[in-house]
């Protein structure tokens, strides 16, 4: 890679929403690195690498120390500051609390929330050392409602809502922004990794991941501090969210997440990244 075009990490760029955001960058003139935990990242790289973007491919376990600080390595080894950071990896589960895998819920919170934070720390003060940089943090509308069947996922959006707010704020007049992106349910493969298939939710029609980045991009480029991004009902999903209970929301989000309130068959794949 030249020192010409700027550059733009992503994280959880596999597949799905990542995928997507790094789409965006490679379109918009971007050099990229792009992350995720799976051999797929490589096929991401060279099919970015066909349509004319320039693409450095670390596949790393962003849910451990040691795999954020690799790709954290692989960033310093460029020798060029970051002009923007979508920091997108996640992983969900979905099912009661009491019978989910205790690992499970604990990588929820390693890769969703501790990778965040981790790779946040390592590239913002490089950022502001510049005097400019846009972040993207994804994380969700299920940041605005308690999780029922769903309960360590949701709060772990929560947590990422509430960082990336804290962040905009804190950054005020250093020329660097923090955005949230909001995205509502989208047809990833999150919800087979999640075991959600047999849900309401799992078998419902989803958001276009396109669309989620495309608008999740011409936020942080605007340097808006969050956006709510997909169809209209995810957008007044949003809105309702703003003024219902708890106890009401909780109770709706079980009405979608609960095992069984769909009718389909039921499925489980490797961990999601983004």
């Amino acid at each position: 890679m030249d020192t010409v075009n700027p550059l733009a990490v992503v994280t959880g760029a596999s597949s799905g929403i990542g995928y997507e955001l790094a789409k965006q960058f490679a379109e918009h003139g971007y050099d990229l690195i792009i992350a995720a935990e799976d051999a797929a990242i490589t096929n991401a790289a060279a099919t970015l690498v066909a349509q004319g973007a320039r693409v450095e491919a670390v596949r790393a376990d962003l849910a451990t120390a040691e795999g954020v600080e690799k790709l954290h390595g692989a960033i310093t080894a460029t020798r060029r500051p970051v002009a923007a950071a979508a920091l997108n990896a996640g992983v969900g589960q979905g099912g009661p609390f009491l019978e989910t895998a205790l690992a499970d819920e604990l990588e929820i919170i390693d890769l969703n929330v501790t990778s965040t934070v981790h790779l946040a720390k390592r590239l913002l003060p490089g950022m502001v050392e510049d005097g400019e940089g846009r972040m993207l943090i994804t994380s969700s509308i299920a940041s605005t409602m308690p999780g029922s069947f769903q309960a360590v996922y949701n709060a772990s959006k929560s947590f990422l809502q509430s960082f990336a707010q804290a962040l905009q704020n804190e950054l005020k007049g250093t020329g660097v922004t923090v955005t949230s992106l909001m995205p509502g349910p989208t047809e990833t493969e999150f919800f087979a990794r999640a075991d959600m298939l047999d849900t309401k939710v799992g078998q419902a029609d989803k958001d276009d991941p396109a669309k989620v980045a495309a608008q999740g991009f011409e936020a942080m480029m605007a340097g808006k501090d969050k956006v709510v991004a997909g169809s209209w009902k995810t957008k007044a999903q949003g809105l309702a969210n703003r003024v219902l209970p708890d106890s009401v929301k909780a109770q709706a989000h079980r009405g979608m997440a609960e095992p069984g309130s769909g009718s389909g068959a039921e499925g489980r794949g490797p961990r999601a990244d983004g």
